[in-house]
């Protein structure tokens, strides 16, 4: 607990898997008093009246009913990253709390890490990398072979922020992009990186090489990807997701995976987080796994913290707050 002149925010805490950003914790102690979980639970009376604003980190601390309950005084969520499917926006609206995100520091990092994971499928980087350093290395095989990127069809599913910036990046590849989004982007956009919109999503899936995921999870996208919209993708066709785990079906993809009906897939995010130790795709030699970590650098970390701390404090004012998510 700091300075309790200052207006109380609620965070995970500063300790454990759930604690929040160890590169947070002062820059938010310049403005606000930090009160964690433990210590609200221990004693709520003194604390409840206090927290204005909770601080959500990696989906933590849970937002439900019961907490929104025990906050009377609380004005608004303040949570990390774009993705919001861990929080019930009605449910928070209707207690009169206001909600604000970090679209503009997640979406170059992501967009890069999307290309990375596309660029490292493609041509085969992480296996390559194990054979370069294996000890029983002797000769390289010279029929070693990739797929390659420039000029592919890249299909992009999901053409917010981060799938426009992917757009961007594919562009200089010279590869032609294919689209499918809820609403469709504006001509001019569309025009800037060359992109053609597919209203049908099975278009999409049946003419690219590769499929790239960028859409946010909800009740319609949940498991968008499963076995019949794999098997509209090419044999030599490479799916990346850069979403939400929940967006593919995982049983189906490995069923994919393992017959050759799609060629490979690189996950940044799967559901759960990580994936049980014996999960088959944790297996399969034609997956490439990273730990949920498209926005993790150091520059992207130091913006969502200046985001929200703004948001928070024009909330606190009375002033219009950036990033403010609005119920559709």
């Amino acid at each position: 607990m700091g300075d309790q002149e200052l207006p109380g925010v609620l965070v995970s805490g500063f300790e454990g898997p759930h604690s929040i950003c160890e590169d947070h914790i002062r820059k938010l102690q310049k403005h606000f008093n930090l009160i964690t979980m433990q210590e609200f639970l221990e004693n709520k009376t003194q604390f409840s009246q206090n927290i204005q604003a909770v601080y959500v980190w990696g989906g933590w601390p849970v937002i439900d009913k019961e907490l929104l309950q025990s906050l009377p005084c609380l004005k608004i969520i303040a949570s990390v990253g774009v993705g919001l499917d861990h929080l019930d926006l009605k449910l928070i609206a209707g207690f009169g709390v206001k909600v604000a995100n970090t679209p503009q520091a997640v979406s170059k990092p992501t967009a890069d890490m999307g290309m990375a994971l596309l660029l490292a499928s493609a041509r085969k980087l992480v296996k390559g990398h194990q054979l370069a350093i294996s000890p029983d290395t002797k000769n390289f095989n010279i029929n070693w072979v990739g797929q390659d990127v420039t000029g592919a069809t890249l299909g992009i599913i999901g053409m917010g922020a981060i799938g426009y910036k992917i757009a961007q990046r594919a562009k200089a590849f010279e590869m032609k992009i294919l689209y499918h989004n809820r609403t469709r982007r504006k001509l001019a956009e569309e025009e800037a990186v060359g992109a053609t919109y597919c209203e049908r999503l099975d278009d999409l899936l049946q003419q690219s090489d590769f499929v790239m995921l960028a859409a946010s999870l909800t009740p319609q996208t949940q498991n968008m990807i499963g076995k019949r919209e794999l098997r509209l993708m090419k044999p030599k066709g490479i799916l990346i997701n850069v979403g939400r785990g929940l967006l593919v079906d995982h049983d189906a993809l490995v069923e994919a995976l393992q017959t050759g009906i799609i060629n490979a897939a690189a996950l940044d995010v799967t559901y759960p987080e990580p994936l049980p130790r014996d999960h088959p795709l944790l297996k399969l030699k034609n997956v490439t796994l990273t730990p949920h970590i498209g926005s993790a650098t150091h520059q992207a970390k130091r913006q969502m913290v200046e985001n929200l701390v703004e948001s928070i404090l024009a909330c606190l004012n009375g002033l219009p707050i950036p990033n403010e998510v609005l119920l559709k």
